[in-house]
């Protein structure tokens, strides 16, 4: 019988979602909880893998038990009691054992947080940005994602992955105050390291170093080491998972 969990976390004390072998994980942590409330191993299986430092407003996993849980509200406490400080659930449910936490997923969506005046407020979840940003033409490089499908030029280097395939439907930067903003962007997949590289490839036309025409080379070069560096995980948050 498989089971979906739904989940937040604040990523700063973590190696990441994935277990590490000598580091502490998300799924790590949700996984030695489990086991320990249902008495048996239990294998997780998360949506995707966040980096080191990079939390998750929604996170959706599943795991498989062979005998029916009888309350999952109740198993949902348990964990929320269980768990550490830093890592919530919010809900535990049955579902069809062929609904796959990562596979069954049509689109993930990030969003990358920036403040451009000093605050001690934003410095845990957000970056500061210290130099004046063109957001009117960030916004236009950004457009230019929605017309490509290859993103070797934001995936980290020496990867195991398959395909640098992804199809982006929404990328656009949002102003949330004066000094605040925040990155958007929606997929049906992500590249490892993927939103950190467009974000900090992005600021590089926001700054007037790259043009549009250039951004488009980027892209099309596939090459990480034409495209921006990769901005601190602690200013991004996957925020939302569609099934």
């Amino acid at each position: 019988m498989r089971y979906f969990i739904t989940l937040s976390y604040d990523g700063t004390r973590y190696h990441g979602w994935q277990v590490q072998p000598n580091g502490v994980s998300v799924q790590g942590e949700l996984q030695r909880c489990l086991s320990l409330l249902l008495r048996e191993e239990v294998s997780v299986t998360g949506a995707g893998r966040t980096d080191a430092g990079v939390h998750a407003r929604m996170m959706t996993a599943h795991f498989d038990i062979d005998h029916e849980i009888e309350d999952t509200k109740q198993l949902a406490y348990k964990l929320n009691r269980v768990l550490p400080f830093d890592i919530a659930v919010q809900e535990v449910k049955r579902v069809s054992d062929d609904l796959h936490a990562r596979f069954s997923a049509i689109a993930r969506t990030y969003r990358y947080y920036i403040y451009t005046e000093k605050s001690p407020f934003e410095r845990h979840y957000a970056c500061h940005i210290h130099y004046p940003l063109d957001f009117e033409l960030m916004n236009s490089a950004a457009r230019v994602l929605m017309e490509y499908d290859d993103f070797g030029a934001f995936c980290k280097s020496h990867t195991d992955v398959k395909t640098t395939l992804c199809k982006v439907t929404v990328a656009e930067w949002v102003q949330t105050s004066p000094s605040t903003w925040y990155f958007e962007i929606t997929a049906n997949r992500f590249l490892r390291n993927m939103v950190r590289a467009v974000v900090g490839t992005l600021i590089e036309v926001g700054r007037g170093r790259l043009t549009i025409d250039d951004f488009r080379k980027v892209i099309e070069g596939k090459r990480r080491s034409d495209a921006g560096e990769s901005m601190p995980g602690n200013a991004l948050f996957l925020e939302r998972i569609d099934y």
